[in-house]
C-alpha cells in the first residue's frame, strides 16, 4: 500500500470510496465508538457501490490521525471483523492492513486500513441496504435496490426480462411473431411460449413476460416506452439541431428494430467512391461491426430503466451508441471482449436460435451467437478499417458508450470519384 497516496486521501477528506472513522475505547479495549450498526452501513454501502477504503482510527472531521492503541490492534480488528460477518448479509469480505501513519506531532500511531471490494452480490447491513454516493451512504429505494439485484445477478432473485407485464394478456401477442416459436408436436402455443420464458402461468392465465412483450408483439412501446432506439444522423462533429440531417424513433419489435437501426446508418454514413478502374467503394464503417454492436445494444440494455433508451449518433467522424444500464453480471471494460455475460439471458438465448440473418455481409447465421467473439469482433473490424480502435466507456453506471470512429475516405480524389450516403 502507498502511504504517501493513503496521506494525501486523508488530507483531502472523504469521498465515494474512503471514510475515515475515529476509534474510541472503554477500558478494557471494548470499541464504544464508531457504533458497530452504523460502521455495517457504511461498509456495505461502499460494497454495493463501487468499492473502497475504510481506514479506522483517523478522525474525519479534522483529518487527523489519532491512532489506534498497539495493544488493542487486533481486538479491534477482530471486531471489525465480526461486523463484516455478523452484521451483514451475506458476509462482506475485506481485506486489513496495519499500518502507521504520522500523527499531528509527526509521532508514528497504529491505524487499520480495511479494503472493500465491489462486491459481487448486494449487502443488507444492520439498518437496511444502502449506497454509498459521494461521501455519504444513501438509503437503497425499492426500484432501484430491485436494479442492484439484477444487475448483479444474486441468486436469480430478481430477473427483469421474465417478469409478468401488467394490462396484457396472452391474446395480444401477435399470431405470426409467435410462430417463429413453434414447433410441432411440443404442445400448445401458451405451454411452448412458457417454457421459454415469454409468458408466465397466472391465476389470470399465461400473461407476457417483459421478454414476451419485447419479442411477441408489433408495438410494445405500449407496455414498455423505453423499448425503443433514438436515431439521429449530424453533419457536422457535434450533437447540433441545425446540423442535424436525418432522426428516426426505431420502434417495434426487437428483430425490426435491429434492422431499422443498421438501414439508418447505412443510408446515413458516407461512402466515397472511386470509378476509373471499376467503382471502388470506401464506406466509413464496417457495416458488420456495426451490426453487431446494434445487436449487442438491443441484447443486452436495461429494459428496467424506464427512463433511458438506446440512442444512436452518427457524427462526421464517428458513430456513437448509448446503452442503458451499467455492465452485468460483474463484468469490466476490459473484461467484456474476453467474456460473455449476458443481462438478459432468455432474450440472448433466443436471438441465437430463433432469428436467422441471411445478409453475408455480415458473417452470421443467427441474431447472436454462443461464441462471445462480438465485443472483440466490432473492435477489431472497426480498427482495422478506420485505423483507431473503438472506445467503450461505463458512465457512471448509467449507460454504456461505444464510440465507432469513421474510416477516412480516399487519400487522392480523382475525375470521376463520388460520395453517396
Amino acid at each position: 500500500m502507498n502511504i504517501e497516496r493513503l496521506l494525501q486521501r486523508i488530507r483531502l477528506g472523504e469521498d465515494s470510496t474512503l471514510e475515515l472513522k475515529q476509534v474510541r475505547l472503554r477500558a478494557g479495549g471494548k470499541t464504544i465508538e464508531p457504533h458497530a450498526d452504523g460502521l455495517s452501513d457504511e461498509l456495505a454501502a461502499l460494497g454495493n457501490a463501487h468499492g473502497g477504503t475504510l481506514v479506522l482510527g483517523v478522525d474525519d472531521q479534522t483529518k487527523e490521525v489519532s491512532g489506534i492503541p498497539l495493544e488493542h490492534l487486533d481486538g479491534v480488528e477482530a471486531w471489525l471483523t465480526a461486523i463484516c460477518t455478523d452484521r451483514i448479509r451475506p458476509p462482506l469480505e475485506v481485506v486489513t492492513h496495519h499500518l502507521e501513519l504520522p500523527g499531528p506531532a509527526g509521532q508514528p500511531r497504529a491505524v487499520i486500513v480495511a479494503e472493500v471490494p465491489r462486491s459481487l452480490w448486494v449487502h443488507e447491513s444492520a439498518n437496511g441496504y444502502f449506497r454509498r454516493v459521494g461521501h455519504a451512504k444513501r438509503k437503497l429505494t425499492p426500484d432501484v435496490l430491485a436494479r442492484l439485484f439484477q444487475q448483479r445477478s444474486q441468486a436469480r432473485l430478481i430477473r427483469f426480462e421474465e417478469q409478468e407485464v401488467p394490462a396484457i394478456d396472452f391474446k395480444d401477442l401477435d399470431p405470426l411473431l409467435v410462430n417463429r416459436f413453434m414447433i410441432d408436436g411440443q404442445g400448445d402455443a401458451a405451454l411452448q411460449l412458457q417454457r421459454l420464458h415469454l409468458v408466465k402461468e397466472s391465476d389470470e392465465g399465461p400473461r407476457p413476460t417483459v421478454a414476451g412483450v419485447l419479442l411477441c408483439t408489433l408495438d410494445p412501446q405500449r407496455r414498455l416506452r423505453n423499448a425503443e432506439i433514438i436515431a439521429v444522423a449530424h453533419a457536422g462533429l457535434v450533437n447540433d439541431p441545425n446540423e442535424q440531417v436525418d432522426a428516426q424513433e426505431i420502434q417495434g419489435p426487437l428483430d425490426r428494430q435491429i434492422w431499422d437501426a443498421i438501414h439508418f446508418v447505412r443510408r446515413n454514413m458516407r461512402t466515397p467512391a472511386r470509378k476509373p478502374l471499376g467503382r471502388i467503394d470506401y464506406p466509413q464503417y464496417d457495416l458488420a461491426a456495426v451490426f453487431e454492436a446494434i445487436v449487442n445494444a438491443v441484447a443486452h440494455r436495461d429494459y428496467s430503466r424506464h427512463a433511458q433508451r438506446i440512442r444512436l449518433f452518427l457524427f462526421a467522424d464517428r458513430l456513437e451508441i448509448y446503452t442503458p444500464g451499467a455492465l452485468p453480471n460483474s463484468m469490466t471494460i476490459a473484461s467484456m471482449s474476453a467474456i460473455s455475460a449476458p443481462r438478459n439471458e432468455v432474450i440472448a438465448s433466443l436471438f441465437a436460435r430463433y432469428y436467422p440473418v441471411e445478409e453475408p455481409l455480415f458473417g452470421k447465421h443467427q441474431l447472436m451467437d454462443r461464441r462471445g467473439s462480438g465485443v472483440r469482433m466490432i473492435l477489431e473490424r472497426s480498427e482495422a478499417l478506420s485505423g483507431r480502435r473503438p472506445v467503450y466507456e461505463n458512465l457512471e453506471d448509467m449507460e454504456l458508450l461505444l464510440t465507432i470512429y469513421a474510416a477516412a475516405g480516399p487519400a487522392n480524389r480523382m475525375p470521376g470519384d463520388e460520395e453517396s450516403g
